[in-house]
């Protein structure tokens, strides 16, 4: 078994489960200091950006399984990356696309905000999926999740 981690439609269990039955869903997955770069299509790949993540879904895949992702991504490169998930690191497959294909549509953008709500992805960003934009914080709320300070007055 691989795990492999969607980022795009297949983000979403119910069309995953639609293209092999066999992939089990291990739930949310982190890939840090990447964006999100929304293709038309709806496609999608990513790129590297510090100040950003990609989240998704992480799933584990039947080698038998691979051949049909292989084929649903013709002309992406597939690379293993380590994705935060629920237990930790892991190390996971994906398909990266060229950045060739034009700018997605705003359709485009809203079945990727729908498969992105069926995996249960934080609202904050889908809204960054939606703009294209980063999400806007909430005042007060921290940038990172740092500890708080010990120190006391």
């Amino acid at each position: 078994m691989l795990l492999y981690f969607a980022f795009d439609e297949l983000m979403d269990p119910a069309r995953m489960a639609a293209l092999s039955p066999q992939v089990r869903s291990l739930g949310h997955g982190c890939l840090p200091r990447h964006r999100l770069l929304v293709m038309s299509g709806p496609r999608a790949t990513i790129g590297r950006d510090p100040l950003r993540e990609v989240q998704g879904t992480l799933y584990e895949v039947p080698m038998a399984a691979m051949p049909l992702l292989d084929r649903r991504f013709s002309g992406a490169s597939k690379i293993i990356q380590p994705i935060i998930g629920q237990g930790g690191s892991k190390r996971a497959v994906m398909h990266l696309l060229p950045e060739k294909l034009p700018p997605a549509s705003q359709q485009d953008r809203v079945k990727l905000v729908e498969a992105a709500r069926a995996a249960l992805l934080p609202d904050a960003y889908c809204e960054e999926i939606e703009t294209g934009m980063i999400a806007r914080r909430k005042v007060g709320v921290p940038l990172f999740k740092a500890p708080t300070s010990s120190f006391k007055s």
